[in-house]
């Protein structure tokens, strides 16, 4: 079978590697094209396009990408139709792969999601064009399945989350020695969410004597980005080993996003911190819909994590925060138990790419 897999960020790279991987299992002679970052193409895609290039955030920074954006989605439609793929899979990546999934469905593609877009929190309506052009909708947390059957009447199908797998594979190997006591620095992935929030979290790290504070480097961002913005922090290093030092640390300030579930299965107490531009923020305020930010909080449906937004992301905040989870015992031992169930949550649907790359060839075979 030929598979055509566009992925459009870091976490959307580790997951669509590790489908590929399955995918390859069950079906050795697959052939792979895809959209995504290193750790695909080493997985055996052919790789076609960066995320690193693609990579926008916000309302405004869009807004001032669209000649790109419309650039890639044009090359995307026309690389398409020249690999002439057996099926589409998209995961994640909603602004770029919406948009090609209504395209390939009127090409008459077979069209396969993977990691839903999170309608249930904002841009709800979007669920009726995505019952018409997705074929079939794999999903990975476990409220989804009921939302989409109770609300929609849409059948998809949860497969667990492939975090999960992922992590606990990391836990097993090997980790260094740590010293003095870590504290892990989680920014963003992309220039202008790092620019926005490294800076206070840096502010703070001068009044936590015996702290050795670690950032944890974007894979797609050149080291001396960072290394401009430490210069004034000499207890600050820089790690590309974002799982490293989660193995070892006593807590962390995560941006929110896949970053603070990944932070919550290495169970590392976490703040999340968010802080966008003025205007995305606003826009962000009146159409999301969900009560919290962080996905450890939305899967738990409650504050099981602090979370410090916009305005109330500052130096004092985040000094009185950090200080509570790292020495505070029943704050810690109750963060603890909450990740406990959480993790229980997420492993119910099993090996996450693994079920899906099942799914996805026994779909394409029945099809046939």
């Amino acid at each position: 079978m030929k598979y055509y897999i566009i992925a459009g960020e870091a976490s959307g790279d580790l997951h669509g590697s590790n489908l590929i991987k399955e995918l390859k299992k069950l079906d050795p002679g697959a052939v792979i094209r895809c959209w995504g970052g290193d750790k695909m193409q080493q997985a055996g895609g052919e790789l076609v396009k960066h995320y690193r290039d693609l990579a926008f955030m916000g309302f405004t920074e869009v807004l001032m990408n669209l000649r790109t954006i419309f650039k890639n989605l044009k090359f995307c439609k026309q690389d398409i139709l020249e690999f002439k793929p057996d099926t589409l899979v998209l995961i994640d990546y909603p602004g770029f792969n919406l948009r090609i999934a209504k395209w390939a469905k009127e090409q008459g593609l077979k069209v396969i999601f993977y990691i839903s877009p999170q309608v249930w929190a904002w841009k709800e309506n979007r669920v009726k064009m995505m019952k018409r052009c997705i074929d079939k909708m794999l999903v990975i947390l476990p409220f989804e399945k009921d939302y989409f059957k109770n609300k929609w009447n849409w059948e998809v199908e949860y497969v667990g989350h492939p975090l999960v797998e992922v992590i606990e594979k990391e836990k097993q190997s090997e980790s260094g020695a740590s010293g003095r006591p870590i504290v892990a620095l989680l920014p963003g992935s992309r220039k202008q969410e790092i620019l926005k929030k490294l800076p206070i979290m840096l502010q703070i790290t001068p009044s936590f004597e015996g702290i050795h504070f670690i950032v944890a480097k974007a894979p797609a961002i050149e080291l001396s980005f960072y290394s401009e913005l430490l210069k004034s922090y000499p207890n600050v290093s820089v790690t590309d080993r974002t799982y490293g030092i989660l193995k070892t640390a006593k807590a962390a300030l995560v941006t929110s996003g896949t970053a603070t579930l990944e932070t919550a299965l290495f169970a590392v107490p976490e703040v999340v911190c968010y802080k966008g531009s003025a205007i995305s923020y606003q826009i962000a305020k009146r159409v999301i819909r969900v009560k919290y930010i962080s996905l450890v909080n939305l899967i738990m449906d409650k504050l099981v994590v602090k979370e410090l937004i916009q305005d109330e992301l500052t130096p004092l905040n985040l000094t009185r925060e950090l200080n509570e989870i790292l020495f505070d015992p029943e704050r810690r031992k109750q963060i603890g138990m909450d990740y406990a169930t959480l993790k229980q949550l997420l492993a119910q649907g099993g090996n996450a790419s693994a079920n899906a790359a099942r799914s996805i060839t026994r779909f394409l075979n029945e099809e046939v």
